[in-house]
């Protein structure tokens, strides 16, 4: 069974830095693409960067562009999320997620795409 785990979230001023950690086990991540999403206070779960099962190639959403970062250590079978230049709008919890299928990416910005969630972890910037 599939199980993530996101951790590193917390309270933070804006214009400071958090770095998201999501650690997967039952799955050798290398096969598969992964995403980070979040959902703020009141609103619908929104997509927020993606990475490939290589880490070639990743998307963000317009809002964190230039300010986050996906990467990956598919030797430790983690996914991060390096936040920076931090705003209030940027509240949320956040999430890690993965597809059921190996090499798809074609979707990474769908959250119909993934299979499989973490329980999430709650990022508070205040102003």
């Amino acid at each position: 069974q599939v199980q993530l785990v996101e951790s590193g979230g917390g309270l933070v001023q804006a214009g400071g830095s958090l770095r998201l950690s999501c650690a997967a086990s039952g799955r050798t991540l290398s096969d598969y693409s992964m995403g980070w999403f979040r959902q703020p206070p009141g609103k619908e779960r929104e997509f927020v960067a993606a990475i490939t099962w290589s880490g070639d190639n990743t998307d963000y959403a317009d809002s964190v562009k230039g300010r986050f970062t996906i990467s990956r250590d598919n030797a430790k079978n983690t996914v991060y999320l390096q936040m920076n230049s931090l705003k209030p709008e940027d509240t949320a919890v956040y999430y890690c997620a993965t597809p059921g299928i190996r090499y798809y990416y074609a979707g990474a910005t769908n959250r119909r795409t993934y299979a499989y969630w973490g329980q999430g972890t709650q990022v508070t910037v205040s102003s």
